[in-house]
């Protein structure tokens, strides 16, 4: 039989260890974490963009609301929107800034030299003097990127033309950002190797329908979805069109060929969101942003939908379809 005596001090215990713990809990230090980007809102609450970061916090047992504010801000293409946007995040004294982008990373750096700051994305920090030196930042920037050199555009290209060896009209499809520069010259650069054309198409302010009237005109017979935000955010659209014009098409990510692209050539958003999350972690625990190298990847995937190239008429070549890290079937 239960001892009620003992049942009525282990209650009292209980109750009386409530307030301490309750007092525990709200003593928990409430991180302070900024993330800038250049580009639109998104479009759902778990867009791909919106959700990466903050779920690779959590993992890491960063919760929102409980130890973690997160402030995300979008500065919707425009500029000199960036440039507020990070003086701002600065002033909301931030422990640590999350930079998504040329233009983020460009402009978290000139508005401040102390907020710790960890860059994101497929740019040379180094040509673009976000940093000294990939091994040792030193100062308050580190950051993870994309590709280990350049921006992987040319091999993209290269992959996309074993696909399809007979094309010989190869459009580029691009946002209007200058941070892209170096994507268009690295394609330029492999599109003449390969003996193709190349025709770079630009989707500005938004404007598919013309892009994609441009591409059509144009009578390309491949296509390369350049690497970027937007283009991850309004995937739905690009691959709905690309499959109307029958195209076989190169995208950035994974989850863009899961969703019904042709193929990509990259590193894993996923991970590559939490290898950000992680950089954040280590800062908030202490790590001094100069002390961590800028971390570049090593492991790449080649991913072919083979029911889009069904689809699309197209026989993925033997040896293309061997090399391939992943065949979605």
């Amino acid at each position: 039989m239960t001892d009620r005596r003992g049942w009525i001090g282990a209650a009292a215990s209980s109750l009386l260890a409530v307030p301490w713990l309750a007092a525990a809990q709200s003593a928990e230090r409430v991180y302070r974490v900024g993330i800038l980007r250049p580009g639109l809102q998104p479009l759902s609450p778990d867009d791909l963009q919106a959700v990466g970061i903050r779920n690779g916090l959590r993992e890491l047992g960063y919760v929102e609301g409980r130890n973690l504010q997160l402030d995300q801000r979008y500065a919707g293409g425009d500029p000199d929107r960036v440039a507020t946007l990070a003086r701002e995040l600065v002033q909301a004294k931030m422990d640590v800034i999350v930079a998504v982008g040329t233009l983020a990373a460009q402009a978290t750096k000139e508005a401040t030299s102390t907020v710790p700051v960890v860059v994101f994305g497929n740019f040379d920090p180094v040509a673009l003097k976000v940093v000294p030196n990939l091994a040792r930042p030193g100062g308050n920037v580190t950051g993870v990127l994309i590709a280990p050199d350049g921006t992987l555009a040319g091999k993209r290209l290269e992959l996309l033309m074993q696909a399809v060896p007979q094309a010989r009209r190869v459009a580029l499809l691009i946002p209007d950002d200058s941070s892209v520069r170096l994507q268009v010259k690295e394609t330029q650069q492999a599109a003449s190797a390969l003996g193709v054309r190349l025709t770079v198409v630009e989707v500005r302010g938004g404007d598919y329908a013309r892009a994609f009237a441009s591409i059509a005109a144009d009578r390309a017979e491949a296509l390369v979805i350049g690497s970027h935000q937007y283009f991850v955010r309004d995937r739905k659209q690009i691959i709905d069109f690309v499959a109307r014009q029958a195209l076989p098409a190169m995208y950035e990510w994974r989850e863009q060929v899961a969703d019904g692209g042709l193929m990509t050539y990259s590193t894993s958003l996923q991970q590559t969101n939490r290898r950000v999350a992680a950089y954040v972690d280590r800062i908030l625990k202490g790590a001094r942003p100069g002390d961590l190298p800028v971390e570049r990847p090593t492991k790449f995937q080649l991913v072919i939908n083979l029911k889009t190239a069904k689809a699309l008429g197209l026989t993925i070549p033997q040896a293309l379809l061997l090399r391939a890290d992943e065949v979605i079937e």
